[in-house]
């Protein structure tokens, strides 16, 4: 996997959690944080307060991490 197609697969669900990202990509969860804060820095995606998912309030916030497209 490469930031390319991570960045698409942010653009195209726009709020992702990363359990869900771990399981699209197959990829060790430490590997994509590294490769989010790469774009996080360039201004591309925005890690989220666990408090904005608006879910189902079944998930431990203290264990939901989620990202956002920034729009350009």
């Amino acid at each position: 996997m490469i930031l390319s197609e991570l960045k698409q697969y942010l653009a195209e669900h726009r709020r992702v959690s990363l359990t869900d990202m771990v399981n699209r990509f197959d990829a060790d969860p430490d590997a994509l944080r590294g490769m989010l804060a790469v774009l996080e820095r360039k201004g591309r995606v925005r890690k989220l307060d666990a408090q904005v998912c608006g879910g189902c309030s079944k998930c431990d916030p203290a264990t939901v991490e989620l990202y956002e497209i920034v729009d350009s």
